[in-house]
């Protein structure tokens, strides 16, 4: 067993940039398709929430689905912000609200920052004023 040499430990073949390359080019359709998949699933679900958003107006809705009608529906809709009210109330839905530890702390941070930098200022004027009376005034 003392004569058998040590087995050195076999290590991965790493490919090059150019082979990568290589076997990137030869099936570019999946890249295509994943990046298909990814845009395409929010564009779903923003689609599905409007769907959901607009149910209770459907019955409203129903003569803008006749195609003359559409188009004045559509520049109606343009006109009034009808979309971006849609979307705001969706966005408005997603927030999370801190909760009232986290507006306690947050709001203390701002009347400190309020305080430090009005001091500043303050420090700032009063010093101005003082060089620039003896500069003028004398």
């Amino acid at each position: 067993m003392a004569d058998k040499k040590a087995a050195a430990p076999k290590t991965k073949r790493v490919q090059t940039v150019r082979e990568r390359s290589q076997t990137d080019a030869a099936k570019p359709k999946r890249r295509v398709l994943k990046t298909a998949e990814s845009v395409s699933k929010p564009a779903k679900a923003a689609h599905k929430g409007a769907k959901k958003a607009l149910k209770p107006f459907s019955p409203l809705l129903k003569p803008f689905k006749i195609r003359p009608v559409r188009f004045v529906g559509r520049v109606l809709a343009k006109v009034l912000l009808i979309n971006y009210l849609i979307s705001s109330v969706k966005e408005l839905k997603q927030v999370t609200w801190p909760n009232r530890k986290e507006t306690t702390k947050l709001t203390v941070a701002v009347f400190l920052f309020a305080i430090v930098f009005g001091a500043l200022i303050a420090i700032t004027d009063y010093g101005l004023d003082k060089i620039f009376k003896k500069i003028l005034l004398s």
